[in-house]
């Protein structure tokens, strides 16, 4: 008798693969769109587990209080502002047609409204490529360009924490503490070395694959692994 694979027993909602969530500060995420400018002040820098940035708390004026990825070199204390007219200060949050272009920016929406979707890790940072009219064409970190809305806003500076992933782990133990923090699996073991209970490339052979890796785009829950409906497979003939 086979058993569920790790993506059908994580859809189960069992507290084996639950996160932490409690231990998290909050969500980050912008707080509610207005056209007028909001001021807001650093109230405390927090470490977050569910965050690989440091975390500003901030209190706008009329009492709302949030998180959001801080920056690099912001401090407790400093004024935030958020809103159309908004200076492009770093921290202050403004729309993607009133950022200059080469700015440096972070947290960017998806749709207006949603809080920030894309470019939220520590030590990363994006920048505006080419302004037009129905569309913001922005450079994002893994060096691809996406199309957002004009609308869309967006936090200036860099996220601060970039020298996180010089320090090494040295030992699996750790890596798997740092991992379960965040909800994510640690080690994750190559498909092809488990058993076929356990994946669809598993199998007696151990590293031989019992089946292909491409998989169909109708495949059900727990065989859509590996290459979904891929246009090409192969080493490409030159």
């Amino acid at each position: 008798m086979g058993k569920n694979l790790i993506q059908q027993a994580r859809g189960k909602g069992s507290p084996r693969y639950r996160a932490p969530s409690f231990r998290f500060k909050g969500e980050a995420k912008f707080a509610r769109q207005d056209k007028e400018i909001k001021a807001g002040k650093v109230i405390e820098l927090v470490h977050c587990a569910g965050h690989s940035s440091p975390l500003a708390q901030i209190e706008y004026d009329n009492g709302e209080v949030i998180y959001l990825q801080a920056p690099e070199g912001i401090r407790v204390g400093d004024i935030i502002k958020a809103g159309t007219d908004a200076d492009v200060n770093i921290g202050n949050v403004l729309p993607l047609r009133n950022i200059p272009e080469g700015t440096q920016i972070y947290n960017i929406e998806s749709s207006p409204g949603d809080g920030g979707k894309f470019v939220r890790s520590s030590g990363t940072f994006a920048k505006i490529v080419t302004k037009m009219e129905d569309k913001i064409v922005v450079l994002l970190p893994s060096s691809k360009t996406r199309d957002f809305k004009p609308d869309c806003r967006a936090m200036i500076g860099m996220i601060a924490g970039s020298g996180r992933k010089e320090k090494p782990f040295l030992k699996a133990g750790r890596r798997y503490y740092a991992m379960k923090a965040k909800n994510k699996l640690w080690p994750q073991v190559s498909g092809t070395s488990m058993n076929a209970v356990d994946h669809p490339f598993g199998g007696s052979s151990s590293t031989h694959k019992g089946r292909p890796t491409q998989s169909s785009r109708n495949d059900p829950p727990g065989r859509k692994v590996g290459k979904i409906a891929p246009k090409r497979t192969g080493r490409t003939k030159r």
